[in-house]
């Protein structure tokens, strides 16, 4: 009960200040590293953030790189069985450095959590490796020179198992906590995108953003794309889709089309570059060749932004 209580404090609290907390990307910014789990992988959501920045600030030439990666966590844990017992979750810290070093981010945004509480009940022991793991991740990437920002969860569906989402819901809180005692960046993602669920549920019960109540369809990862860019100062709000989003821009879609190539083109060479240890990811082109095939891409996008 105490638990569920302060959730909600958490939540009206949020709807009166954190929306009004927002970073910028700073002048100098070029390269943008996306971390996370299968989620972010999936990338939908990076290649709308993608093509928005892209779309309305060409001059930039910003470079944005996705290497999530299923099933990774910052706990290190992993639950008994995991695919089917052939391999433990993946954590982050055993190729972090790696990334940091090979990709030399000039911002990294993360977004960890959902496994990180591995789908049982709150318990102490859990959110304390989750804790340990967020820290840890925060202090290498600001070591190598990089500002982080950190993103919080997507909403688990709680008619799949309201006890894990009453673990994201604590998760989360804690995360935005480290806004005011460490003056973290944090961008609250977690009790908007609840907040909508629950919106589109009154008006239509079978609403979902998820089937499996982890993964986001497409109108989950355009709202995570969303909340993102509100919290980057982006003036986005009235958007309800990935198409209003881009409307005013000519051959928008065009461009996210492309984009997308370019995001899965790289983010499978880096990930192999990287060296990543867990198995069933798609072989990458060699960093040489991806780099080509992009620099193709980039050309095509020029053409439809300044035709």
């Amino acid at each position: 009960m105490t638990k569920t209580i302060g959730a909600l404090l958490v939540f009206f609290f949020s709807l009166q200040l954190g929306s009004a907390q927002t970073y910028s990307i700073s002048e100098d910014t070029k390269r943008i590293v996306f971390l996370g789990n299968s989620i972010t992988y999936n990338g939908k959501f990076v290649s709308y953030f993608d093509a928005y920045l892209t779309l309305n600030y060409p001059e930039k030439n910003l470079e944005i790189i996705n290497v999530g990666l299923p099933s990774e966590t910052v706990s290190g844990l992993s639950e008994a069985g995991h695919a089917n017992g052939e391999f433990p979750r993946p954590d982050l810290r055993e190729r972090l450095d790696r990334v940091l070093t090979q990709l030399k981010p000039d911002l990294v945004i993360a977004n960890y959590g959902m496994n990180d509480g591995i789908y049982l009940s709150f318990e102490e022991e859990r959110f304390d490796a989750f804790k340990k793991g967020m820290l840890s991740m925060h202090q290498a990437v600001e070591g190598s020179g990089a500002p982080i920002i950190h993103v919080t969860p997507p909403v688990f569906d709680e008619r799949k198992d309201p006890a894990y989402a009453n673990v994201l819901d604590i998760y989360s809180d804690w995360l935005v906590s480290l806004r005011y005692t460490k003056n973290w960046q944090v961008i609250d993602l977690h009790w908007p995108m609840r907040r909508e669920l629950e919106e589109k549920r009154s008006l239509n019960p079978d609403f979902a953003f998820a089937k499996d109540g982890i993964h986001p369809d497409e109108s989950g990862h355009f709202l995570m794309a969303k909340i993102i860019l509100l919290g980057l100062g982006e003036k986005v709000g009235q958007a309800k889709t990935i198409e209003e989003l881009l409307e005013p821009f000519p051959n928008g879609i065009q461009v996210l089309s492309l984009i997308e190539k370019r995001q899965e083109i790289l983010k499978l060479a880096w990930l192999s570059a990287t060296k990543h240890q867990r198995p069933g990811i798609p072989l990458g082109l060699t960093l040489q060749e991806a780099q080509e095939k992009v620099a193709e891409i980039n050309v095509e996008i020029n053409k439809l932004i300044n035709p």
